[in-house]
């Protein structure tokens, strides 16, 4: 056996090369294909239907929907040689669609700011302003109805990117109370005039999300008190007028007036079905008098599944009567839009699909519109998001899957028409996709299947078992990035099954909650089934089995290896060995008690049931284990702890550390050395060609 940790903290990414033999000449191939893709990450359809804007690697490109074929790209920058290129993002519209507002890093001048700052750009006089200068991190601008206003997320002097994937800070000074970062809502006049902010809601709170009532009188947020990246798990729902944008007979003046927030929305006291659930995407209706989000078990801020309910804006019923309209969906709703007072439209994951919906408010499930698609799609807004003009019936969106890299279209939503081309060269370098049903202890189950990148039905394959993070989430059929996932593995020509096993998206709340109290054993039965079904419909090799995952997948590779010898090797990528010594090391411990229905404190039994480290002395898969070492979600001491057992015992394992890096890596050179890790490590131990 041997026991190797390589100790990345102090090394240049380059380095990690050097201490290895050289990779297969076929991973770095795969891998350079990967990193060809141009990927669109929002596209934002003018409310009038006329101008189409998206954003492809900080371009930001602008297009009349009347001559799709002719986009430009949009930029501040002065056209001399000497201007160099911006970095831009977040398009969105005005209600007249007269103006587009987005975040660019340019000066204006040929020149690069440290951070972005809002800009505008009007298609019929082709010109730009820039509204603010601000020193800080600005992000998710919207208009108010009305024009006049632009309000955004703003953190004040930030040192990182905002949330809890990202690298965190060192834990220095008090904590809890020093270099705490905490994102408000700014606004500004988007009419010209001042450049200085006139509003600050929300202080005292984090805000992470926000939208405009109709009269652009009101906001409506969900917020908790810092730190953020901590408390979204028991976060309210709050309603803020705003005086200061209508109480005065001229210009608005500058400063900061008080403004109390009302708590219409608390699912930490709320009795029924939303209680200690997480809710997202608060949206006013057209008439203001309601609010409808989504309300579900989720354990990522940004990864949305659940049920919709609405609740009263106004009156004395307001914040009360809150219930889901959609109870007893076999589906998780990710995103949706009013239609009318009446109506709104939901995109959800139903099984292996995404399904587009009109449904009335009054709780009838009969759908006034209703089409699928078998891919994947985002307007960048949010998990499966659309950027809709009602006025035209149309929509647009980034789509992808398996087969298809992706690329904006636009179109009626059952006509949809391709309107990039910027991957259109690209082949997929893996297998073939196929949807894999069946059932376990009463639960239907979907999840994929990846063929050999070169399958031939005559030979027999090893196979990837590749569980998703979460565990409130879904495997996708979606074009891979070069970041961890399962596509590589197809393409050295594995198997790679990707089950939605019990706690995933996609078949209800029911489902969805269904690992609750219970992380490890049901979820690891229904993989565990799904391979049994798999292994009998392919050519499947069962001494070349491995498991692999990142996050939650990290904590079920780990957790695998310690109930069954089923797998020959295992990689587990930022996952938790030890739930109780988890609890007081990481920078998220309030999401664990809507999952194990206490602190640890109160009930340590219940986290030790789901502890790989509980019961370590059944582990004997050869296992890889690979973190960064400043991941605030699943940290590094939880990958030492795992990796210092199995030694203990005489399994062969490895440690890999990163420097720098958060939960998701950031960088290219980390997230290729991960792929080349993995993919060797499989090889070295289960091989591709069945003998070594």
């Amino acid at each position: 056996m041997r026991y190797r940790i390589v100790l990345a903290l102090l090394l240049a990414s380059t380095a990690f090369a050097q201490q290895d033999p050289v990779p297969n000449p076929r991973i770095a191939q795969m891998i350079a294909n990967l990193s060809r893709t141009q990927t669109p990450r929002e596209s934002a359809l003018a409310p009038n239907g006329k101008w189409l804007a998206w954003t492809v690697d900080g371009s930001l490109h602008f297009v009349a929907t009347g001559s799709l074929t002719s986009d430009q790209i949009l930029s501040p920058q002065p056209k001399t040689p000497y201007s160099n290129a911006c970095f831009s993002t977040y398009p969105v519209w005005s209600a007249d669609s007269a103006r587009l507002a987005f975040l660019s890093n340019c000066d204006g001048k040929g020149g690069i700011e440290k951070r972005s700052q809002i800009w505008l750009f009007d298609p019929l006089k082709n010109s730009y302003r820039q509204l603010t200068h601000l020193t800080g991190l600005i992000s998710k601008p919207q208009f108010s109805p009305d024009g006049k206003t632009l309000a955004f997320l703003f953190t004040p002097n930030a040192t990182r990117a905002a949330g809890a994937t990202d690298a965190m800070k060192p834990a220095v000074g008090v904590i809890g109370r020093d270099n705490v970062e905490v994102q408000t809502i700014e606004m500004i006049s988007a009419e010209g005039g001042t450049s200085e902010s006139f509003g600050t809601v929300g202080e005292g709170l984090y805000i992470y999300e926000f939208s405009w009532a109709p009269d652009s009188r009101r906001l409506v947020y969900i917020a908790a008190p810092p730190p953020g990246e901590n408390n979204w798990w028991v976060a309210k729902l709050y309603m803020q007028s705003l005086p200061m944008l209508y109480a005065y007979p001229g210009p608005v003046p500058a400063g900061r007036l008080p403004i109390k927030p009302e708590i219409l929305v608390d699912p930490t006291t709320i009795p029924g079905p939303l209680h200690g659930l997480q809710i997202a995407l608060p949206r006013f209706s057209p008439d203001g008098n309601n609010i409808a989000f989504i309300g579900g078990l989720m354990s990522d801020f940004g990864v949305t599944g659940g049920d919709l309910y609405i609740v009263k804006a106004d009156g004395p019923n307001a914040g009360k009567d809150t219930h889901p309209f959609t109870a007893g969906r076999k589906a998780s709703i990710a995103w949706f839009q009013w239609t009318d007072p009446d109506h709104v439209a939901i995109t959800e994951r139903e099984g292996g699909r995404v399904h587009l919906a009109i449904l009335g408010t009054s709780g009838a499930q009969m759908p006034w519109f209703s089409q699928y698609f078998d891919g994947t799609l985002s307007a960048g807004t949010s998990s499966l998001s659309l950027s809709v003009s009602l006025a035209t019936h149309s929509v647009a969106a980034v789509r992808s899957s398996f087969d298809h890299a992706p690329e904006v279209w636009y179109g009626a939503p059952n006509n949809l028409h391709q309107v990039s081309h910027l991957n259109d060269a690209l082949e997929p370098a893996w297998g073939k996709a196929e949807s894999i049903e069946y059932t376990n202890e009463g639960f239907h189950i979907q999840g994929f299947l990846l063929y050999p990148a070169h399958y031939d039905s005559a030979k027999r394959y090893g196979l990837v078992t590749y569980v998703h993070g979460g565990p409130s989430s879904a495997t996708s059929n979606a074009w891979p990035s070069t970041s961890f996932g399962p596509a590589p593995f197809s393409a050295m020509d594995y198997f790679v099954f990707m089950p939605n096993f019990r706690g995933s998206f996609g078949q209800g709340e029911d489902f969805t909650q269904a690992n609750r109290k219970d992380f490890g054993h049901g979820d690891l039965r229904d993989i565990l089934v799904g391979l049994d079904v798999v292994e009998k419909r392919f050519p499947i090799d069962t001494n070349r089995i491995g498991i692999t995952g990142w996050s939650y997948g990290g904590f079920m590779t780990m957790f695998a290896t310690t109930q069954t010898d089923r797998f020959k090797a295992a990689v587990a990528g930022a996952g938790i060995s030890n739930w109780q010594s988890y609890y007081g090391q990481n920078s998220i411990d309030q999401w664990m008690v809507p999952f194990f229905g206490s602190t640890v404190y109160q009930n340590p039994e219940i986290y030790a049931k789901s502890s790989p480290i509980t019961y370590i002395k059944n582990a004997k898969t050869p296992t890889l284990l690979v973190v960064g070492d400043r991941d605030g979600e699943c940290p590094a001491p939880q990958s030492f702890e795992f990796w210092h057992a199995l030694r203990a015992f005489g399994v062969d394992t490895e440690l890999v550390v990163y420097p720098g890096e958060g939960h998701h890596f950031r960088d290219p050179a980390h997230r290729i050395d991960v792929l080349t890790r993995a993919l060797d490590w499989f090889d070295s131990r289960m091989p591709v060609t069945g003998a070594k």
